[in-house]
């Protein structure tokens, strides 16, 4: 059905506008995150680490991902950096 009046057309751009920039942030988180599980190295990991924890916060402030999502992300890392050995 034909978007007929002008708000939703508006609303129709906008939309579609976000979910492109979403998408780039949500490949971004994943890419940050498949970065540090890659790494065997504990000081390059918890470089790696860093990056990701400011990028999940940035995304869970942006409300593109739910805060407690980024929680759990954050969580899940962190408890891999503690299996690495020195």
């Amino acid at each position: 059905m034909p978007l007929r009046h002008k708000s939703a057309q508006k609303r129709a751009r906008q939309i579609k506008k976000r979910t492109e920039r979403n998408k780039k942030y949500k490949a971004k988180i994943r890419g940050v995150v498949k970065r540090v599980i890659a790494q065997k190295d504990k000081s390059a990991a918890e470089n790696e680490f860093k990056k990701a924890v400011s990028t999940l916060d940035r995304a869970a402030t942006k409300n593109i991902i739910h805060k407690n999502k980024a929680s759990r992300i954050k969580s899940k890392l962190s408890k891999y950096l503690k299996t690495l050995s020195k």
